[in-house]
């Protein structure tokens, strides 16, 4: 149960700025504008002249002797609590809502400020079930899922012009790019936490486009077939790239965790083998690079997306098969699925040997497959093993 300390909400203002309340007064008496007569608009100011409130401009609030208009506004909430459902019919000047309500809502994503989410979301809440039990919308819930974004701090505060702890992006835009920036904002931390402004920082960004550069601009793509065997090696590669492409698209489209996004390509490109980047390497491994490096620009662009469009037709020499935001890469399920992993050997937690083994190997083969490594041998020799730990695909550790 969730309770909030809620008061009686005052809807007016005594201001200029704000919807007018469509109300009048004849002798006193309030009665609502004829709906013919709406909507109510503000009177025009002179330019540059101060927003007054209404109660100071007769021409707008006396209508006659003894009739006139409401001086107040709405508090700008009474707008802003439903606009994004007005936004799904902003064309019919016949009704509030037509049909496209029903498709577009709810909203799928509400992105704002921590500070929304005490006044603004519980004001939509009370118009969406208002409206909903006038039957105007449908649904319990105006928004699906919320993401609060964090504050970009300098010198542990909150940027401020008084503290004198700005800092201008468009030198840094200017010297490092903006797809640099926008790299460095969205790795430094989660969206929902504030990030601490580092030049450092940003330079480590600039320094892994680079390498994407590096790597994407001294090459173009070569049209091969796909091999009919994969070596070792080159299936290692296969595997990473499609279990990078699976993490970030999870990362994207479910957790919004761009940062772990970031790092995952970042891993990806650092595990590539300097072999297949030879002039000389075959063409199994020039498919598996070719196939790596149209997945890292993909999954690159939402990010930088001016560096990865550049590289996209470049390694397509100007003749790509399609704009590199037309589709998003699909992931090969069974290159997902690892029949063999290395295993870790270890007595009394430490690592006396590795070997390669089966995912379906049990314990007891995995145990004795293990025990017949050289080093583990000599080192077990003689002792009275008293436990063995073994976490499934990874490790195996020896107590004696």
């Amino acid at each position: 149960l969730i309770q909030f300390r809620l008061r009686d909400w005052g809807v007016s203002r005594q201001r200029y700025w704000g919807c007018p309340i469509p109300v009048i007064y004849e002798n006193g008496d309030a009665k609502l504008v004829e709906e013919n007569e709406l909507p109510v608009v503000l009177p025009e100011l002179p330019k540059d002249s101060p927003p007054i409130p209404l109660s100071q401009n007769e021409e707008f609030y006396k209508i006659s002797d003894g009739i006139e208009r409401e001086t107040d506004t709405f508090d700008t909430f009474m707008d802003s609590s439903w606009y994004y459902a007005r936004f799904t019919s902003a064309d019919n000047d016949s009704e509030i809502f037509d049909e496209n309500s029903k498709y577009w809502l709810p909203v799928d994503l509400y992105i704002g400020g921590i500070e929304h989410a005490i006044l603004h979301l519980l004001y939509s809440r009370f118009f969406h079930k208002a409206l909903r039990d006038m039957g105007m919308v449908e649904g319990n819930e105006p928004f699906k899922k919320l993401l609060t974004q964090g504050m970009v701090l300098k010198d542990g505060a909150k940027m401020s012009k008084s503290k004198g702890n700005t800092v201008d992006p468009q030198s840094y835009i200017d010297k490092y790019g903006a797809d640099t920036v926008r790299l460095y904002m969205m790795f430094t931390a989660p969206p929902e936490q504030s990030l601490e402004w580092s030049e450092s920082s940003v330079e480590g960004a600039s320094r892994f486009i680079k390498k994407v550069w590096n790597l994407v601009v001294c090459r173009n793509y070569e049209d091969i077939n796909i091999p009919d065997n994969f070596s070792k090696e080159e299936l290692d590669l296969r595997r990473k790239t499609h279990t990078t492409l699976k993490k970030v698209t999870n990362d994207f489209e479910t957790r919004f965790s761009f940062n772990t996004a970031i790092a995952s390509i970042m891993e990806l490109l650092n595990a590539i083998p300097d072999d297949f980047k030879d002039e000389d390497a075959s063409n199994s491994k020039k498919y598996c690079l070719n196939e790596t490096i149209i997945i890292i620009l993909k999954t690159l662009n939402p990010i930088a997306p001016h560096v990865s469009e550049f590289l996209w037709n470049h390694f397509y020499n100007l003749n790509a098969p399609e704009e590199i935001e037309s589709s998003w890469p699909k992931v090969e399920d069974s290159l997902l699925e690892v029949s063999e992993f290395e295993l870790v050997i270890q007595i009394n937690g430490k690592v006396r040997g590795k070997t390669t083994a089966r995912i379906e190997d049990t314990q007891n083969q995995i145990e004795e497959m293990a025990k017949k490594i050289e080093n583990v041998a000599i080192n077990l020799d003689g002792k009275n093993i008293k436990k063995v730990i073994y976490i499934k695909g990874k490790i195996i550790n020896f107590v004696i």
